[in-house]
């Protein structure tokens, strides 16, 4: 079974929390914490300009000794943002998240932004694969 990023966002639904490039640091991470997520999309004038996560407030901010509530979303955000879309596998999906030792991949088709898929998304969905595939071996075996 090949799943597909499709089939993954109907399962666990397509919300996906934004903010814009020119809130502050601070207003994302109330947004992360509220929300219970570690990223955020960035959404500038309805078009995806970057992912903002507690990794990079880490890294470039907090390392920095950027303050959360004077530095811009803008200023530490990632904004060459790695995309899938619908069409793409789980598998495939996992496949770049570690190569590019990434988290989160916004789904973005037509320049619509349609979700975003997390580690523990793909991880989970990959499981259940493996467990239905060993199901489908038993009963192959048991007869």
């Amino acid at each position: 079974m090949h799943r597909t990023v499709a089939h993954l966002l109907a399962q666990k639904g397509s919300d996906v929390w934004t903010i814009g490039p020119d809130a502050t640091v601070f207003e994302a991470l109330q947004l992360m914490a509220r929300k219970n997520v570690g990223a955020l999309a960035v959404v500038d004038e309805g078009r995806l300009a970057g992912i903002i996560s507690e990794r990079d407030y880490t890294r470039k901010g907090v390392l920095h000794d950027r303050r959360s509530s004077e530095t811009l979303v803008r200023q530490i955000m990632t904004a060459r943002v790695l995309t899938v879309t619908r069409n793409h596998t789980i598998g495939e999906c996992m496949a770049l998240m570690t190569s590019k030792r990434i988290r989160h991949l916004p789904v973005v088709e037509d320049d619509a932004l349609l979700g975003l898929v997390s580690i523990g998304d793909v991880v989970k969905a990959l499981i259940a694969d493996q467990e239905h595939t060993i199901e489908q071996l038993e009963r192959y075996i048991t007869g």
